[in-house]
């Protein structure tokens, strides 16, 4: 059924009106992408008829299937399909643009004050906190992705991949993609989707337009001889945007490892410090890139390079964001009917679960014990914990935020001021 907008029963939204909810959505998007477009749903289908909820579900469909945050690219999309590019614009930006400035500020007071005691105590608790709220990611996902036994094996060959053998997430990504492509079930009737369109100059100029925006800025610092670390976070946040389907947890999940081990940016206990911080403000999660990048530039160069960097991660992080929406967007309920591309795509998603739990263990290594070995035999990888080193305290606060969160049902930020609370409470005073 179509909505009074569509119909054309009420006038569409000025763009000005269109901006102030999109500002109210940036401003009010906290506890995660599910919570996101329930409030955006809530805004632009329930409350204002912006959207039909078919054209709802199709946009969340292709959005949750793309590479990066799929809330801030539904807003993109919802933006660009009533006021243009300059509407999606205006609706991606005000997504991202409030969370980026409480997340800048949260990491200059964290690189400055970090080893205040204080401060310490209250992100021990945290640490734990995360834990359960990665592994309640793990288990929306799986339930969304595993619908097939495909789908189930999909996943388990991407965990062990990873987690054992260290396969590179690309690679992962394009053998799912292989397999739901070859292995698609076709449907029993043809699709009853309308014919496309398709104009090929136009879909040039937009991917061109936008690959311009990604990578002129990188090739400009390039060029004017930037600091290494600034280029190395350009470069590896940009492989990320492309290669990271699945959401936020897909990206923390490619990113964590290679940032503590490969790169040696950050510390296991600082990667889980800044999901913490990603998870209690406004914004799209991936807003955690931004803080990696700051305290991988700050750990360089001080505050001025932080910042540098950071800014950096938010460019490359959100650019290719608006590439592929407004490369997709004209073609979106034409791609939702194609089975064989639909079938690679949930392939991809089913793949990416492996990936969160292999996530899941490694953050629960590092937050349960205080040594963990990586030892390798061949192309064989294991993480190895110490036993003796088992953190009880951990153990206990990790054990109350799965009671609150799976039991009693709690929020995201709920339970991180509870757990952080609490361990604070326990470091300092017991």
């Amino acid at each position: 059924m179509k909505t009074a907008l569509q119909t054309g029963d009420v006038d569409p939204p000025t763009l000005a009106q269109a901006t102030r909810v999109w500002w109210r959505i940036g401003l009010l998007s906290f506890g995660g992408p599910g919570a996101q477009i329930a409030l955006m749903h809530k805004e632009i289908v329930e409350e204002r008829p912006w959207l039909t909820e078919e054209q709802f579900l199709n946009a969340l469909s292709f959005c949750m299937l793309l590479p990066g945050p799929e809330a801030m690219q539904l807003a993109t999309y919802a933006g660009w399909r009533l006021h243009g590019t300059l509407g999606g614009l205006i609706a991606g930006l005000l997504f991202v643009i409030p969370g980026a400035a409480v997340i800048m500020l949260l990491a200059l007071i964290y690189s400055i004050f970090g080893e205040v005691p204080l401060v310490s105590a209250l992100f021990y608790g945290v640490k734990a906190a995360v834990l359960v709220v990665v592994l309640e990611a793990l288990v929306r996902v799986s339930k969304k992705a595993l619908s097939k036994n495909m789908h189930w094996a999909i996943a388990a060959f991407a965990f062990l991949a990873i987690f054992f053998f260290s396969v590179p997430y690309p690679v992962i990504v394009l053998g799912a993609a292989l397999i739901g492509y070859v292995f698609a079930i076709q449907p029993e009737e043809p699709s009853s989707s309308e014919p496309i369109n398709l104009s090929v100059s136009k879909l040039a100029s937009t991917v061109i337009t936008w690959l311009t925006i990604w990578w002129l800025p990188i090739a400009l610092l390039a060029l004017f001889n930037a600091h290494n670390i600034i280029l190395e976070v350009g470069q590896f946040f940009s492989t990320l945007a492309v290669v990271t389907f699945g959401g936020a947890y897909a990206v923390l999940a490619y990113m964590a490892q290679d940032v503590v081990v490969q790169f040696g940016w950050l510390t296991a206990d600082e990667m889980i410090d800044a999901l913490g911080l990603a998870e209690t403000t406004p914004g799209p999660l991936i807003l955690v890139t931004q803080f990696v990048g700051y305290l991988a530039g700050f750990k360089t160069g001080g505050i001025l390079l932080g910042l540098s960097t950071a800014l950096v991660a938010l460019w490359v992080t959100f650019a290719p964001c608006f590439l592929w929406i407004f490369s997709g967007a004209p073609y979106i309920d034409w791609i939702s009917s194609q089975a064989k591309l639909k079938s690679a795509l949930t392939a991809i998603t089913a793949a990416v679960v492996g990936v969160i739990l292999n996530l899941s263990i490694w953050f629960a290594l590092h937050v349960l014990f205080l040594e963990v070995d990586k030892t390798s035999y061949g192309p064989l990888t294991l993480w190895i914990p110490n036993i003796t080193t088992i953190e009880w305290l951990s153990v206990g606060l990790f054990a109350l935020s799965g009671f609150l969160a799976f039991k009693m049902h709690w929020g995201i930020g709920r339970v991180l001021l509870v757990s952080a609370i609490t361990g604070a409470a326990i470091k300092l005073f017991v």
